[in-house]
């Protein structure tokens, strides 16, 4: 369990405000991931405190550009970046403990008010998100320049990893991609016009029959 760096109380998870304090504490990354910063300012906007973001270096694959909040401590990142820190913090795992998954999700879920928040980048709504499924964790998501993490949720998503989460997510989107549709192309001009002619003949024998009775 994270304590508070202030007075060293025990933090609730996915919780950075201490209750006995009252100091924010960055659970996602003091302590547990090296970091320098980059850029105490940026040009991208903190949709919660509405302060400039920091450019942090986490240095992953030589290096790794994120952005974080020196006030909520969340966490933005470009498209793709999540994915990266967490195949870079957390082994492939090989099978999938559903009853951990579960008991993660059920420790660390914080019910919180449904709250729709601006990108960073553009300042446009960014859309509400269950990352990877079943994760637990709601993302903030703007298609076109990234994603907003609250401040302990990259934690819960590293948890969730080590329990198999992502691999049961890669499962069942490959369940879900070998059950669709074969989908038919639909008839083109030519077609359409060689089948009139092959049915045409027995439409003009079945005519001439026809005719045939009637006048014998």
């Amino acid at each position: 369990m994270a304590t508070c760096r202030h007075c060293s109380a025990p933090l609730k998870a996915n919780i950075n405000r201490c209750q006995y304090c009252g100091v924010r504490n960055d659970v996602d990354l003091e302590s547990k991931h090296e970091f320098t910063i980059k850029a105490p300012y940026s040009n991208r906007i903190c949709p919660h405190c509405e302060v400039a973001l920091q450019t942090i270096d986490l240095k992953i694959t030589g290096h790794l550009y994120i952005e974080r909040c020196s006030e909520c401590f969340g966490l933005f990142f470009d498209p793709g970046e999540i994915e990266i820190l967490l195949n870079s913090a957390v082994a492939n795992t090989e099978a999938v403990n559903l009853k951990h998954i579960q008991t993660i999700n059920q420790d660390r879920y914080q019910a919180k008010k449904v709250k729709y928040i601006k990108c960073p980048v553009c300042q446009m709504m960014m859309s509400r998100v269950n990352f990877g499924h079943r994760s637990g964790v709601v993302i903030d998501q703007c298609r076109e320049h990234g994603i907003w993490l609250d401040n302990g949720e990259i934690t819960h998503l590293m948890e969730w990893k080590k329990a198999g989460g992502q691999l049961l997510s890669e499962q069942r989107t490959q369940q879900k991609q070998r059950r669709k549709p074969i989908a038919v192309p639909p008839q083109t001009h030519h077609q359409s016009n060689y089948s009139s002619l092959v049915e045409e003949p027995d439409l003009l024998k079945s005519l001439s029959s026809l005719v045939s009775k009637l006048f014998s």
